[in-house]
């Protein structure tokens, strides 16, 4: 049975179970409370890589942490010798761990170059390290040369030599001028991978003294350069094209080896004129799409992450106009070792059985060797319970005290791989590691894993109980997996509730309860839908969830698979997503995803930007007839909105050119239609698309289309006749445009006749007006008119009559019997005798009443003074009117006036009418005077209206408390002629408010209100209350007072208290701005990333002169290199320092007021 024990989140707790019908294998696990008293042999953590390149100025630090139980000792051998540390000074091993640190001094750094391993051991066995090779890094220095000019016939190819200096690690090359800017490379000039410049046909622009080549060495951060090459293009006796033909690789094939899991390279470049283009493709096959990338202008093919299927032929084509060229690479496919199954640590109980397997691919094949603590097991003592099969170690019947590491080692001319494996024979009672009572939650209708984390040797059996009473076995509902973990396949809320695993062995028993919570899905009920929208306007989409109420749902929105936008025309709100402002980058489709801490839901919608459809296209006129043609066009595009209809218009080039107007419309389906035109039109056609946002722009308009001339087809429209004086009658019509003509010579006929008169028609032919006038009619007589439109082909058909009427005269008589019935003082109705109709001489528009105030009933007839003039009309043929807002007890006068469309007759005889009274106004004024403690003067005025005979007036007043609450009221009269009053018996202090009234004999006309005090002994008492007597007043107060204390007290004791500056932030304050970013891939210079804390902040700043003081930062520029190192060597190269270690020297303090280095000046042409 095989059993696998894993890492449970939460428990760190790892148990790796691992069984066969002759293996078992156990590792144990990495909880502390377990591995406490459990021996352990050695095992190797951390190692650096098996090739370290080192910097001079900076120590060599060989990284190797193992663990074990007991603590492992460590121990290094240098070039398959014992390394003896405490011998030499400059080489210690950090405590706690095996890490070995080598102090570099002077010269003496590639002493200590070779190949190193650590060896990490205790009681229980010995595991090794790789072997880690260790290299100093180099930039040795060009080698001196002369460089002899160059000069090239215009057309020829021309390769320029790098050749670098080999540098480990390699360098990288770029070729620049002589101001260190990079020299363009295009098709044809470019740089191969071997750092020569390649140039397929030299132009006359090539010609140049300066191409230089420069080498950047990565680890030392130097740059040096080749000395200037000088290039002439002699534009005599040009080459002349040619076919192309190839410059790298040479012959007709070549070959290409590459290990399994690097980056393949294949490089063509071509030399003809013109520049030839170059394509790629594999024999049988095809390039693989996703780890494929052409790059260096088509020259350079580059497959990542190579497999044995990339072996085969890779045929590179270069073309021009001339012909073509080809070349076949074979590449084949090595392997270093590579992994199918690595030896894993194997724990075993005594007399169990059990095995190592150390299982690797490669090509060739590798060959596998087995060590046992760091010795060769070929040569270790015989051991009947061990047996080695190839690949394989097998165990049986082992015994307490047989534990050992093993190592594997497996190698072949491209690379070795070692991995260390120990057995450990234990023999302990069941452990369960998963946490007692802990709480499993699992949404309904998933499955739910209850894990039960064990540990024992020989390795425990796991049961499960549910309930402690219901024992669990595998059957539809649960499955007890091998590493103890109960399934249940489909959780429902049932399954809920308390369960039980017990693990059992020969050494004992334990047991561990956890719980199961089945909650409710999480679900989105009301999901986003899809949307259109124009730009600038608002949108939104709605995701409404439903949840387990003991969840806390969180709702996140992504657009197209990425957060949304940083924008704050996006707002998520609790139920959806609401966007302003739409523009076209927010087109696209919105995802909302709702997660809790056990499940997530999602829903997705698409956002579409819709805008006006583009104008049509290719307009043509087909089908040409007398008065029709085919119009057809291509549609343009719909902007994610269908085109509902197209519109076409027409321009009259003959009689209105600019000018289009409407002809017809078609559905959005259609691109074609067919046209009925008019005669005697030079048309010209235009179509525009509809769609829900809007039309689009006019389309270009059509060829002209003419046709010829025809008779009118219509007459002139909204013909009239109307009299404007009396005696003539006016014929008007709206004139035929240019379009309606249908030819030349346009004219009109009208014709006229008194309407049921025996006499024929009148008729009269005009041409470029739209009106005629008939004179010496009688008036207001009714006229049948006609107007026909002529032109040089015809006339036009028939027209129907229209009536009008001659021109009217002034009204001859004045309406009789006029009386008027008062119904109260400010109304009064009229009645008259209408007129007969023959005496209005035109169309009765009804009757105007004239009426004004003479005087009022109490006013002598010498004291009036006549009022305005009021006019009431009355439309048609009325006899009676409402005369409104008269004033009472008046005197009134007024006549009547009939009207027609001319204007009014001669009036009516005067009519005098009288108005009752009525209720009197208010008092002009009332004002209290004179207030004492107990009383107070009243003074009014009369109403300005009495609007009849004052009888006298009525005053109420009453007190006023201070919450505005009215006391009981008293009610006094006074006489016509009274207009003041001393009220007495009052109280002092005391608001009284006064209502005084006038009356007539129809009763009291409005109030007017007035308020006043009584006097007090000190002062008028005010309505207002004292704000400061006011409770909530005083305590707001204090709370301010007691608030301005605490600020006060914590001010004082912050500055007492005082602050100070991190040291690490002055250092950054004071950094060198020359250092800029340095790229490895391109060669151009970038930031330089030391791996110690001593790099400098990138964004940092120094001091405007340059220096940096040693007493404002320990890691200052100064520190680093030579102190401005970069200066050229005498065979013209230059080395640049960008940075380094901190130079431990004595002049700390020194402050260095050197020029810049050469490189650092290039980091922006880099």
């Amino acid at each position: 049975m095989d059993r696998n024990r894993k890492w449970v989140p939460g428990f760190g707790a790892v148990l790796f179970i691992f069984m066969s019908h002759m293996t078992s294998a156990l590792e144990v696990p990495l909880d502390p409370k377990v591995l406490e008293g459990l021996p352990q042999p050695p095992t190797i953590t951390v190692q650096s890589p098996k090739f370290y390149v080192f910097d001079p100025r900076d120590n060599i630090v060989i990284h190797c942490e193992a663990k074990g139980k007991p603590q492992p000792r460590f121990s290094w051998t240098r070039n398959g010798t014992h390394f003896d540390v405490e011998k030499d000074p400059n080489v210690l091993i950090m405590p706690g761990v095996g890490t070995l640190v080598i102090e570099i001094r002077g010269e003496m750094s590639e002493t200590y170059e070779g190949t190193y391993q650590c060896i990490a051991h205790n009681e229980h066995g010995t595991a090794l390290s790789n072997n880690i090779v260790v290299r100093q890094s180099r930039s040795p220095l060009w080698s001196k040369e002369r460089n002899v000019a160059i000069v090239v016939q215009m057309g020829f190819s021309l390769v320029l030599q790098c050749r670098p200096p080999a540098g480990l690690p390699p360098p990288v090359i770029f070729w620049m001028d002589s101001t260190f800017r990079r020299l363009t490379q295009d098709k044809r000039i470019s740089q191969a991978l071997n750092g020569d410049l390649y140039i397929s046909n030299t132009l006359p622009e090539d010609t140049r003294n300066d191409y230089i080549c420069f080498a950047r060495f990565p680890s030392t951060q130097t740059i040096q350069q080749k000395q200037p090459v000088s290039v002439t293009v002699l534009e005599s006796n040009p080459e002349g094209e040619r076919p192309p033909g190839f410059m790298t690789p040479l012959g007709a094939t070549s070959t290409k080896m590459v290990l399994r899991g690097d980056t393949l390279n294949l490089e063509c470049i071509a030399e003809g004129l013109p520049t030839p283009d170059i394509t790629w493709q594999k024999e049988g096959g095809e390039l693989p799409s996703s780890r494929t990338s052409i790059n260096n202008f088509q020259k350079l093919l580059k497959i990542s992450d190579v497999s044995e299927a990339d072996a085969g032929d890779y045929r590179c084509t270069a073309s021009n106009s001339l012909g073509s060229a080809h070349h076949i690479i074979k590449v084949t496919v090595k392997a270093a070792p590579f992994w199918i199954s690595a030896p894993r640590n194997l724990i075993l109980a005594p007399n169990e059985t059990g095995m190592l397997t150390c299982r690797v691919g490669g090509e060739p094949k590798p060959q596998i060797e087995w060590f046992i603590n760091g010795a060769p097991l070929a040569n270790a003592p015989m051991d009947i319970s061990r047996k080695v099969d190839s690949d394989t170690v097998i165990f049986s019947n082992v015994q307490s005290g047989s534990s050992a590491v093993y190592q594997c080692n497996a190698s072949n001319e491209f690379g070795y791989l070692m991995a260390n494996a120990f057995v450990s024979v234990l023999a302990e009672p069941p452990r369960v590691l998963t946490p007692s009572n802990y709480e499993y939650q699992v949404i309904s209708n998933n499955p739910a894993l209850l894990h039960c984390a064990s540990f024992g040797s020989p390795i425990p059996t796991i049961t499960w109980f549910k309930d402690s009473h219901t024992s669990i076995n595998n059957d539809d509902s649960y499955v007890i997996h091998e590493n103890g973990t109960l399934e249940i396949l489909v959780a429902q809320p049932l399954n809920s509730g308390k369960y039980t695993c017990i693990a059992t062995n020969n050494l004992g028993i334990k047991e561990n309860h956890v719980y199961l919570r089945v909650k409710e899905p999480t679900r989105i009920i009301k999901q986003p839908e899809y949307r259109e929208v124009q730009k600038g306007m608002s949108t939104g989409f709605e995701c409404t969830v439903k949840h387990d109420s003991s969840l806390v749902p969180t709702m996140t929105w992504l657009k197209d698979n990425r957060e949304l936008p940083d924008d704050k025309r996006f707002k998520v709100t609790k139920d959806g997503l609401t966007i302003k402002d739409v523009t076209d980058k927010d087109e696209g489709t919105y995802t909302c995803i709702v997660n809790t801490t056990l499940d997530q839901d999602s829903a997705s919608a698409v956002l579409s930007i819709v805008e006006q459809p583009d104008p049509p296209t290719d307009l043509e006129l087909t089908d040409q007839a007398e008065r029709s043609v085919q119009l057809t066009w291509t549609p343009g595009d719909e902007h994610n909105s269908p085109t509902q209809k197209f519109l076409i218009q027409y321009e009259d080039l003959l009689h209105e050119p600019r000018v289009w107007n409407n002809l017809t419309e078609v559905p959005g389906t259609s691109t074609t239609v067919q046209l009925h035109l008019s005669p005697y039109v030079y048309y010209s056609f235009r179509v525009l698309a509809m769609n829900q946002v809007g039309y689009s722009q006019p389309s270009q308009p059509s060829h002209q289309y003419r046709t010829n001339p025809a008779a009118p087809d219509v007459n002139p429209s909204d013909v009239q006749a109307v009299g404007t004086e009396p005696g003539n009658l006016v014929i008007s019509w709206t004139p035929l445009t240019g379009f309606q003509s249908n030819g030349p010579g346009l004219e009109y006929r009208v014709q006229w006749k008194q309407k049921d008169a025996d006499e024929g028609w009148s008729s009269q032919k005009v041409a470029n007006v739209s009106h005629f006038i008939v004179s010496g009619t009688p008036i207001y007589v009714p006229y049948e008119i006609k107007v026909q439109a002529l032109n040089d082909y015809g006339s036009g058909p028939e027209p129907e009559p229209v009536t009008g009427f001659s021109g009217e005269g002034l009204p001859l008589s004045a309406p009789d019997n006029v009386h008027v019935t008062v119904h109260n003082g400010t109304l009064a109705e009229v009645h008259w005798e209408p007129v007969s109709l023959p005496s209005v001489q035109g169309k009765l528009q009804g009757y105007k009443v004239y009426y004004y105030r003479k005087r009022g009933l109490h006013e002598e007839e010498q004291e009036a003074h006549q009022l305005e003039e009021n006019v009431l009309s009355f439309s048609g043929n009325r006899s009676e009117g409402r005369l409104p807002g008269l004033q009472p007890y008046s005197v009134y006068n007024l006549f009547i006036r009939v009207l027609n469309n001319k204007g009014e007759g001669p009036p009516s005889p005067g009519k005098t009418f009288e108005t009752p009274e009525g209720v009197p106004g208010p008092p002009s004024f009332l004002n209290a005077v004179n207030p004492s403690l107990d009383t107070l003067t009243l003074e009014w005025g009369p109403p300005l209206n009495n609007n009849g005979r004052l009888a006298g007036y009525t005053l109420k007043y009453q007190p006023v408390n201070t919450t505005s609450e009215l006391g009981p009221v008293k009610v006094m009269t006074f006489q016509a002629n009274e207009t003041t009053t001393t009220l007495g018996n009052l109280n002092a202090s005391m608001l009284y408010r006064f209502n005084l009234s006038a009356r007539t004999i129809k009763g009291s006309g409005p109030i007017i209100v007035q308020e006043a005090f009584t006097a007090m002994d000190t002062a008028v008492p005010s309505r207002q209350v004292d704000i400061a007597t006011q409770g909530w007043f005083i305590g707001l107060m204090c709370a301010i007072a007691l608030l301005i204390l605490v600020l006060l007290i914590v001010c004082f004791i912050k500055r007492n208290k005082g602050g100070k500056y991190p040291v690490k932030e002055k250092e950054d304050a004071h950094q060198d701005p020359e250092i800029q970013p340095m790229k490895e891939d391109d060669g151009t210079f970038g930031e330089y990333s030391d791996t110690e804390d001593h790099k400098p902040l990138k964004g940092s700043r120094t001091p405007s002169n340059g220096t940096v003081r040693r007493d404002e930062s320990d890691d200052s520029l100064v520190d680093y290199g030579e102190g401005g190192d970069g200066q050229f060597n005498e065979d013209g190269s230059f080395i640049g320092q960008y940075s380094g270690k901190k130079e431990k020297d004595t002049h700390e303090g020194n402050e260095s007021s050197e020029a810049p280095s050469p490189v650092n000046a290039m980091n922006s042409f880099v």
